[in-house]
């Protein structure tokens, strides 16, 4: 099931299955220690975007640096202290896959660091970001199941590639 924005309203009472951290290692800057995509400067996670908002307010909201919380080496950002302590509770939960890179990249063999935070999709409860809004409809969408299962099949490459870069820029 694809939200398009919009999250359903009994996701909440669908039992979430513990699935392994996918968060990446990031290369140099583009990535926090731990490995979220912090994009290319500073070590804020999903440009400042506020991570719960996706799921609760169905739209992706500003965070704030008053409401922040480290998490995996990156400092994460929320919209109000409910939504920082959601978060702290259950991070996997709220956390986007694929450590927050694109995931029509990921698919495609390719690790982006340059995300648009406003161009996203739940699938079964699971945040996705993306590059930019330009073909979500035609390039995700319409094939939603095809390429989640061919991100998660690249993912583990992906993240060891980018790892090995990291490590090599230090």
């Amino acid at each position: 099931m694809v939200s398009h924005g919009l999250v359903t309203s009994g996701w909440l009472l669908r039992t979430a299955k513990v699935a392994p951290l996918l968060l990446c290692m990031g290369v140099g800057a583009a990535g926090a220690a731990d490995g979220v995509n912090t994009g290319y400067f500073g070590n804020v996670a999903i440009k400042g975007y506020d991570p719960v908002s996706y799921f609760t307010d169905g739209r992706p909201t500003k965070g704030s640096p008053a409401f922040s919380y480290a998490w995996l080496g990156a400092t994460w950002y929320f919209s109000s202290s409910r939504n920082r302590d959601a978060f702290a509770s259950e991070p996997i939960r709220f956390a986007p896959q694929y450590g927050g890179f694109c995931a029509l990249g990921t698919a495609n063999e390719e690790a982006s660091a340059n995300i648009d935070p406003e161009a996203w999709r739940i699938v079964d409860g699971k945040l996705y970001l993306f590059a930019g809004k330009e073909g979500l409809e035609e390039d995700f969408d319409a094939r939603a199941d095809d390429v989640i299962a061919k991100a998660d099949v690249n993912w583990p490459e992906i993240q060891q590639k980018e790892f090995r870069a990291r490590e090599n820029a230090n």
